[in-house]
């Protein structure tokens, strides 16, 4: 019929690590309920660990269920230019660096394939760490749209990473002690407020060569949305607004259908039985996320140490991986079985069925609500800012701290309570561990 608007047609990119697919596919979902067509994308890496993690996908589309519901959402998977044998994690830089060089080539013959699709593409939505996102959706004349997963103010800062260069807080071998005033629509903040990179002495990393080229292809998309919530960062978002449009469209990590999406990079246990069987407000949950890593035995056994000395029941989520690919044998000898009966230590679990377990296990609403300690980027903050458990934000590692001090800020906006004490790894204790826990309850 003449003048019927097209439908929209996303084709949806994920940074290939858990924290970011988790929110891309609850955003996805949610378009989908909108009626867009949705095209996923995920790395054939990232699609064999799914697959090998989760028995239950039907062949090898994570959205089959979803379409079964009615939503349109594609699924495709495309090379990142390494063989599937190979350990992203432990080759880490060389890994970040195809990502750079190599993997949009792949992406690029991609979105040439979807040409003729059935509605057009319209738009592309990338992860704003993608540094090649804004040439890609001008080449093949789509709307770019960045898809910042973290906090706007950590956002708003690598925006400015100009300012902080001129005003001699970044990139400048004087350390500044002087207050950060004078980033738009972030307030007064401390030089150790900074993310992490933004205070190392080291500036040529692959990381940062990858902050610098993406938050200059930001720049270019047409519409920058945020995994955020507006009312908690409203002066932030509005001034990156007066730049360009830019949109809060948080909290998405809630449930839009009742279609189970499989996302997991490990197989995941279910911590449900044990739970049912601690009282409410007993268990402290601990986990560092989906890709922190150490390079210390000794900060694993701080603090399991900690956890043996506070004496409380707690899930302790530890992947293989967390100290180095090939070292699985990490934690103290007799740790395990001085713990048993208070302790469960897994692998990996969904911190959201753990807390709607505690909802569920309560009757709805005074849940065990479990102290939370958790490195991960915004998206396990934001899961755990809904439903209302305590937060101990404690990062093992440079690329995790660069979310404290927004983490405290969060908190203290969204509840009644006081300060949330934060401890970096490599300062922490076991008595510390113990003060915090008696702290928190």
């Amino acid at each position: 019929m003449a003048g019927t608007p097209r439908k929209p047609h996303a084709i949806m990119i994920p940074y290939p690590y858990q924290g970011h697919i988790n929110p891309f596919v609850s955003l996805a979902m949610k378009l989908a309920e909108e009626g867009f067509t949705i095209t996923f994308v995920n790395t054939q890496s990232v699609h064999s660990r799914i697959s090998r993690a989760q028995k239950s996908i039907d062949g090898s589309d994570i959205f089959a269920g979803a379409r079964d519901s009615g939503l349109d959402i594609r699924y495709a998977t495309v090379s990142d230019g390494f063989p599937l044998g190979f350990d992203r994690s432990l080759n880490h830089d060389q890994f970040v660096e195809g990502l750079i060089h190599v993997f949009s080539a792949h992406v690029d013959e991609l979105v040439a394939n979807l040409a003729d699709s059935d509605p057009p593409v319209t738009c592309l939505i990338a992860d704003t760490f993608y540094v090649w996102a804004s040439a890609i959706a001008e080449k093949h004349n789509l709307v770019s749209v960045s898809f910042w997963t973290e906090p706007a103010l950590v956002l708003s800062l690598y925006y400015h990473l100009d300012l902080l260069k001129e005003n001699g807080h970044f990139g400048s071998q004087e350390k500044r002690e002087d207050m950060i005033d004078y980033i738009p629509g972030v307030g007064t903040i401390k030089p150790t407020d900074l993310t992490s990179y933004l205070q190392a002495d080291d500036i040529w990393t692959v990381v940062h060569r990858v902050i610098y080229r993406a938050f200059e292809d930001v720049k270019k998309a047409d519409i920058i949305i945020c995994n955020t919530v507006r009312e908690l960062e409203y002066n932030t978002l509005a001034a990156l607004h007066r730049k360009q449009p830019t949109y809060a469209i948080g909290p998405i990590v809630s449930g839009f259908t009742n279609q189970t999406v499989a996302t997991s990079l490990w197989s995941e246990t279910d911590c449900t039985p044990w739970l049912n069987e601690k009282p409410n407000g007993s268990v402290l949950y601990v986990s560092f996320g989906s890709h922190a890593h150490t390079t210390s035995k000794e900060d694993i056994w701080e603090i399991a140490h900690g956890l043996a000395l506070s004496g409380v029941n707690f899930v302790w989520v530890v992947r293989p991986d967390i100290v180095n690919s090939k070292d699985a044998k990490f934690l103290p000898v007799g740790f395990e079985n001085s713990i048993k009966g208070r302790g469960l230590i897994v692998r990996w679990c969904s911190q959201m069925k753990v807390k709607r377990s505690s909802i569920d296990h309560s009757g709805g609403g005074e849940g065990k609500d479990p102290v939370f300690d958790e490195w991960t980027n915004f998206g396990g903050v934001e899961e755990y800012n809904q439903e209302g458990p305590k937060l101990v934000p404690n990062p093992p590692s440079p690329e995790v701290d660069n979310q404290r001090a927004l983490k405290i800020g969060l908190i203290n906006n969204n509840r009644s309570g006081g300060p949330c004490p934060s401890f970096p790894l490599d300062e922490l204790s076991p008595v510390e561990i113990h003060w915090a826990e008696i702290n928190l309850h």
